[in-house]
């Protein structure tokens, strides 16, 4: 046992048994056996990053039957292309139909696995590694620890469970999704996620050039579509109790006519949150006419994650979301009493 940490309790706050069922799961399966990893639907950096490293993990522990998918359309967003290990990823038809054994990242509910959550009927063993609060335990292993600022922090503890070496490949694929989820490591104060960080960066990656190419390239389009989104934010001051929302809005015609892809829209969360006569940020995102993906967003003053779990969705006490349907200011129009219901 750790020290500090209760009998049959990890420092993560994850059960013993929990990481060892994990662990006997995996060595159950045969190297050459089909083993199928899922993220989330529009995958993220900490989605694709901890499944991708750790689905290298596994490749060097010499499983060969590997595959690495997400639902819905197959477009992995630009920053995240040259990661390592994305040769192993294949579009939602091509998962493997009755794997030995079922993986999946960053995943807090089976609604967010879509047209993959029928994949989990099967004899195959599901274990779920992830970080949201939210998490349903839908898994028949659940590793789930709400205390990491990413799921990468819970991929990189069971990899050291299973024997694997960190080396360079694996260890960018958990750096990006570690900065990605920390907002390039603004948010977190934990000084045992600047130790992961550092054991990562000493395999020889380069954080500069992660961070350039993660946070700091984006096309000329997505610059002058984040211009007009950012142009028609509203500021309401009385709301959250008078802590402040800032709130504005992307529609698929806003895409089009910039011609960006979806992905762009994710980073659009941070100059928002920057208002300083804000404490609460909201990004609605248009997915088909009248579905909106919303994000969410606190500095403290709000647990932005009770008022999404409220309205289906989930996420952490300063970055939650949820699907929403109407127009824009009829969502809003359900998030407002919600903020003043859950001050921090």
């Amino acid at each position: 046992m750790r020290p500090g940490t209760e009998p049959g309790r990890s420092s993560s706050g994850i059960r013993d048994r929990d990481w060892d069922a994990a662990v006997a799961a995996i060595r159950s399966v045969p190297l050459d056996a089909e083993v199928q990893l899922i993220c989330h639907v529009n995958p993220d950096g900490d989605a694709l990053g901890s499944m991708l490293g750790f689905a290298l993990g596994l490749r060097q522990l010499g499983f060969t039957g590997l595959r690495a998918t997400f639902p819905g359309e197959f477009d992995v967003p630009e920053p995240y292309r040259a990661l390592p290990g994305a040769d192993l990823l294949v579009e939602e038809r091509e998962a493997y139909a009755e794997p030995a054994l079922i993986l999946i990242f960053d995943v807090a509910s089976e609604s967010r696995l879509v047209g993959l959550a029928g994949r989990l009927d099967g004899a195959a063993p599901v274990v779920v590694l992830d970080h949201h609060a939210s998490n349903t335990s839908f898994g028949d292993v659940n590793l789930v620890d709400p205390a990491a600022v990413a799921t990468s922090v819970v991929a990189d503890e069971l990899l050291v469970r299973l024997g694997v070496e960190l080396d360079a490949e694996i260890a960018e694929c958990l750096y990006v999704a570690l900065a990605t989820d920390t907002g390039s490591f603004k948010f977190v104060r934990s000084p045992s996620v600047h130790t992961l960080a550092a054991r990562l960066i000493a395999t020889g990656i380069s954080p500069g050039e992660i961070a350039r190419r993660i946070f700091d390239t984006r096309p000329f389009g997505a610059m002058k579509l984040a211009g007009e989104v950012l142009g028609r934010a509203l500021l309401e001051p009385e709301a959250a109790g008078g802590h402040g929302m800032v709130w504005t809005y992307a529609t698929n015609a806003d895409l089009e006519r910039h011609h960006q892809r979806p992905y762009v829209l994710d980073s659009l969360i941070d100059p928002v949150r920057g208002v300083a006569e804000a404490d609460v940020a909201v990004v609605v995102k248009e997915l088909v006419p009248g579905e909106w993906s919303v994000s969410l967003r606190s500095k403290g003053g709000v647990d932005v994650s009770a008022v999404a779990v409220a309205l289906g969705g989930g996420g952490h006490r300063l970055a939650a979301g949820f699907t929403a349907y109407g127009t824009p200011g009829e969502v809003i129009a359900q998030i407002r009493p919600l903020l003043d219901a859950n001050l921090a």
